[in-house]
């Protein structure tokens, strides 16, 4: 299935409003082993987002 542009930035857009879930639950201390799938998680929605941005500057 082919994604149009709107489409996709639409999708990376409420991907992106989420990563503040993640940023809260990575300060909680009783994760214990999870702290590292949680940090994990936000390094690489981080560079996915930076990529996003470099890809279509204008959807930033």
């Amino acid at each position: 299935m082919m994604t149009d542009k709107t489409s996709l930035i639409n999708r990376v857009n409420a991907i992106k409003d989420k990563r503040e879930f993640l940023v809260r639950l990575s300060a909680q201390t009783n994760l214990g082993l999870l702290q590292l799938d949680v940090s994990q998680a936000l390094s690489e929605l981080d560079d996915l987002l930076e990529d996003f941005k470099a890809t279509f500057p204008e959807a930033s």
